[in-house]
C-alpha cells in the first residue's frame, strides 16, 4: 500500500511528524477500521463512495469532502459522490483534464494543498458551494487516486485553516483512504463511461434515425418497427404507389410523411388528403377540382388536390371510405396519372405520386362489394404493415419520453422523468388507441404532476391495475393516500436498487421510517432490486 502511495505523496513534505503521534495513530486506525468495514458491505459504488466520504468528515472534521471522476474517452471530470453539498451543487462540478486544482491533481498524479481558497488564482469553485467568507477559512486538499498506475479520480476535501494544522498528514491519510476505495471508483469509472457511450450512441441511432425519416415523430426501436423503417427506406426512392395499414392511431400519416420527404420528390408539394373527413358528395371535386358551372355553388374554377400535388406526392387517408363513383375516377388517375375536373372535358396529367393508408379490412370489403377489386390491386402494389402499440411495447420508454419532451418544449415545463412504477402501468396497458392514446395520457400525467415526475396515480383510471397493489381500500382518501405512499415507496427503492437507506434517503425519512412502511405495505426489496438491475 505505502508503494502505491508514495508518487502520489511527492507533491508533500517528504518527512512529518504528528505531534501526539499515538493519539493520531489510535484515530487513523479507528477511521480506516470504519472505511473498510464500509466496503466491505458492498453496496453499489455511488453509495459505497458517498458513505466513505460521511466517514471521513465525521472523523477528521472534514466540512466538506468530494469525489471526482475522470472519463478517460472525453477527458471530463465530473464529481461522482459529494459530502456537505446538494444535488444542484454536485451537478456544477464538471472539470476537463488540466483545469482546476482537481484538474491538474489529476492530470499530474501528484497532490495538492491550497492552504487558503481565497488566496488560489487556480481554484475555480465551479461548485459553488463556498461562501466568500469561507473561502477566506477554508483549506482545500485534492489527491489523485490511482488504480495500476493509472488515474481513475481525485479525492478532495475542504478543512479549517487553523496555525497547527499538519495538511501533509490529511494527504497521506486520504492517499490511503483512495488506494482502499480505488476499486469501488474503478467501478463508478466504468459505469460512467459505459452510460456516456450509451446516450452517444442513443444519440447517434436517433440523428440517423431523424435523417431518415423526416419530419414527424416516429419513434421506436423494436424488431417490428425495424422492419418498417427499413420497408419504407427501401420504397422511399422510388415512384411506386404505397399503400400504409395498420389500426387507428398507430402513425400511418408519419410513415406516410417520411416515404415522401425521404423521396426524390421531397422538394415537391406533399398533399394530405383525409377521404373520412369529407362529406361523400365533395371527395371527387376535392381530388380532382372543378370548372365554373359544374353545379350550383361552382362560380370559378378549383384545382384539385391531385393538380395541387404535381410533381409530388398525394397521400390519400383512409382510402377505405372512398365511395363507389369515386373509386371509378381514382382508379384512372391511379393507372394512366389523368382526369377531367368535374363538369368539364380537357384531360389533365399530372406526375404525382400515390400513398394511401387505411385502418379497414379492404380485402372484407371486396367480398361485400364496396370496394373495387382492380382498385384495390393498383394501391397495394407496395403494402406497409404498421404494428399496433400492443406488440411493439418496448417501444413505450422511448415514446413516453419524447411526449414528455415535446409537452415540456410545447408548454414550457420542467417534467423530468416517469416513475417505475408509472412506466409498469403503461407496459400492462393493451393500448386500444395505440400510439395516439398514449400520447393524450402522458400529456394528461404531465398536466397533473407538480414535482416534475409523473406518477401512476397521474395516469388515467383505466390503466390503474388495482390486482398489482398490496393496499386495501378501507376508503376513497385512505386508499388514495396509501396508493400515493406505496407508489413513491416502490419508485424510490427500484431507483436505488433495492437500497432502503438510500431510498428513505431520497424520501426525505429515517431508514426506521421506511422499514416501518415496508412491513405495512408488505414491500419486498429483494425483487426491486432483482427488477431493477435486469
Amino acid at each position: 500500500m505505502e508503494d502505491a502511495i508514495d508518487p502520489i505523496l511527492s507533491a508533500a513534505e517528504p518527512h512529518f511528524r504528528c505531534p501526539r503521534r499515538m493519539e493520531c495513530d489510535m484515530s487513523e486506525l479507528k477511521l480506516l477500521f470504519l472505511i473498510s468495514n464500509e466496503l466491505n458491505l458492498h453496496h453499489e459504488p455511488s453509495v459505497t463512495l458517498y458513505h466513505v466520504l460521511e466517514i471521513l468528515a465525521k472523523q477528521r472534521d472534514i466540512v466538506r469532502g468530494m469525489i471526482a471522476i475522470l472519463d478517460r474517452t472525453s477527458s471530463l471530470i465530473q464529481v461522482e459522490s459529494a459530502y456537505g453539498m446538494n444535488v444542484e451543487e454536485r451537478e456544477r462540478g464538471k472539470y476537463r483534464l488540466g483545469e482546476g486544482i482537481v484538474g491538474q491533481a489529476i492530470q499530474s498524479g501528484k497532490a495538492i494543498i491550497v492552504p487558503r481558497i481565497a488566496e488560489e488564482p487556480r481554484f475555480l469553485d465551479r461548485t459553488q458551494s463556498r461562501s466568500e467568507a469561507e473561502k477566506q477559512e477554508l483549506a482545500f486538499l485534492c489527491v489523485p487516486i490511482q488504480v495500476e498506475n493509472r488515474v481513475v479520480g481525485a479525492i478532495a476535501v475542504d478543512k479549517r485553516d487553523t496555525p497547527d494544522e499538519n495538511f501533509q498528514e490529511d494527504v497521506r491519510v486520504l492517499a490511503i483512504i483512495g488506494t482502499m476505495v480505488a476499486r469501488a471508483m474503478q467501478s463508478s469509472q466504468e459505469e460512467m463511461e459505459e452510460k456516456r457511450r450509451l446516450q452517444e450512441e442513443n444519440q447517434r441511432l436517433s440523428a440517423q434515425l431523424a435523417m431518415t425519416f423526416k419530419p414527424g415523430t416516429l419513434r421506436g426501436n423494436s424488431s417490428a418497427m425495424n422492419e418498417v423503417y427499413r420497408l419504407a427506406g427501401q420504397v422511399a426512392p422510388t415512384n411506386t404507389t404505397v399503400l400504409i395499414r395498420g389500426e387507428s392511431g398507430v402513425g400511418k400519416e408519419l410513415v406516410a410523411a417520411a416515404v415522401h420527404y425521404n423521396s426524390p420528390r421531397a422538394s415537391g408539394p406533399y398533399i394530405r388528403v383525409n377521404i373520412s373527413a369529407l362529406p361523400e358528395e365533395l371527395v371527387e371535386s376535392e381530388l380532382f377540382g372543378y370548372e365554373p358551372g359544374a353545379f350550383t355553388s361552382a362560380t370559378k374554377l378549383k384545382r384539385g388536390r391531385f393538380e395541387l400535388a404535381e410533381g409530388g406526392t398525394i397521400f390519400l387517408d383512409e382510402i377505405g371510405d372512398i365511395s363507389a363513383s369515386t373509386q371509378v375516377k381514382l382508379l384512372r388517375a391511379l393507372q394512366e396519372r389523368e382526369f377531367e375536373r368535374l363538369g368539364g372535358t380537357t384531360t389533365i396529367k399530372v406526375n404525382v405520386r400515390i400513398v394511401c393508408a387505411t385502418n379497414r379490412e379492404l380485402e372484407r370489403m371486396i367480398e361485400e362489394g364496396k370496394f373495387r377489386r382492380d382498385l384495390f390491386y393498383r394501391i397495394s402494389v407496395f403494402p406497409l404493415f404498421v404494428p399496433p402499440l400492443r406488440e411493439r411495447k418496448s417501444d413505450i420508454p422511448m415514446l413516453t419520453d419524447h411526449f414528455i419532451q415535446q409537452f415540456n418544449t410545447n408548454n414550457n415545463t420542467q417534467i423530468r422523468r416517469l416513475s417505475s412504477s408509472a412506466l409498469d402501468l403503461l407496459m400492462a396497458y393493451p393500448w386500444p388507441g395505440n400510439v395516439r392514446e398514449l400520447e393524450n395520457c402522458v400529456e394528461r400525467a404531465c398536466i397533473l404532476s407538480r414535482n416534475g415526475v409523473v406518477y401512476g396515480f397521474h395516469l388515467p383510471s383505466t390503466l390503474q391495475s388495482p390486482s398489482n397493489s398490496p393496499v386495501v381500500s378501507h376508503g376513497d382518501l385512505e386508499s388514495s393516500l396509501a396508493k400515493m405512499e406505496v407508489e413513491l415507496i416502490m419508485d424510490a427503492l427500484r431507483t436505488t436498487h433495492g437500497n432502503i437507506a438510500r431510498a428513505a434517503r431520497r424520501l426525505g425519512i429515517t431508514e426506521r421510517m421506511m422499514g416501518i412502511r415496508i412491513k405495512k405495505y408488505d414491500i419486498d426489496p429483494t425483487q426491486l432490486k432483482v427488477v431493477s438491475s435486469q
